[in-house]
């Protein structure tokens, strides 16, 4: 089993487990975070036992809260592009592993959780779950990949109401849109994800890669827009806008952005 600050990695039976792993702060993600799924997926993808890759995040609350806002209260422009670097190597390596890649849900999958879940090929979610981005609430912006792939998924005006209005979906809801593959018990996730990984391995995995690269062909036509999308954003890191946000998240309190539509 590999050794990581924020994530754990197993490999067994065929299956790499990825397993987020900051469970006190609902498996939010800061840029360590991003590195060690970074390399979790890349040693997943590199060992030929491997035919299946299965993201989750500990505990019994979160798949992944989002974006960790505490971090964010201190970025620089300078460290938004470092981190943002990280993030576009992390998806390149979910993208073009070949390998089919499932999301295992168990709670919150919120933000840029939502977006890992968008990354992955398939999702299988607890009856618990709760889907939704908040970019526009904190003074951000998804731009790794719910911009770009959540239109071809739930199409153009419900990915609109997901990204402007920044509500919550049940897994019920999710799977109704297509955000989602199979909503089951909670108690149940687990063994149904080992049984899509049973399926999966029975596959030809030449197949499957073949399948994958051709699905992702028309996304990755979009690769420029990440590119941009990680520039704009870390732009705007520190800015009275951008703090607003992140400042009344700590607070506990709702964002006043009118204000920066006042004359």
């Amino acid at each position: 089993m590999a050794e990581f600050e924020d994530v754990t990695y197993e490999g067994r039976d065929g299956v790499g487990w990825i397993t987020i792993n900051r469970p006190q702060v609902l498996n939010a993600l800061r840029r360590q975070t991003y590195a060690d799924l970074r390399d979790a997926f890349r040693i997943a993808t590199g060992d030929p036992s491997i035919g299946v890759m299965v993201l989750t995040g500990a505990g019994d609350k979160a798949f992944c809260s989002g974006g960790d806002v505490k971090t964010q209260a201190s970025r620089t422009v300078h460290e938004g592009r470092e981190q943002l670097r990280i993030v576009m190597e992390m998806g390149a390596v979910m993208r073009n592993s070949g390998k089919p890649t499932i999301a295992a849900v168990n709670g919150w999958c919120i933000g840029a959780g939502n977006e890992l879940n968008i990354m992955c090929d398939l999702t299988v979610a607890s009856d618990r779950a709760k889907f939704g981005q908040v970019g526009p609430k904190v003074g951000s912006v998804p731009i790794f990949g719910a911009l770009q792939v959540l239109p071809r998924i739930v199409g153009e005006k419900k990915a609109r109401e997901i990204v402007f209005m920044c509500q919550q979906y049940t897994a019920e809801e999710a799977v109704t849109m297509g955000l989602a593959n199979k909503a089951v018990p909670h108690d149940e996730l687990y063994a149904e994800v080992d049984r899509w990984c049973q399926v999966l391995l029975d596959k030809s995995p030449r197949s499957l890669r073949i399948a994958k690269i051709f699905m992702n062909h028309g996304s990755d036509a979009e690769y420029n827009t990440y590119i941009a999308g990680s520039e704009m954003l870390a732009m705007t890191y520190g800015d009275e806008e951008n703090l607003e946000g992140v400042n009344a998240f700590l607070e506990k309190r709702p964002p006043d952005y009118r204000k920066f539509r006042r004359a």
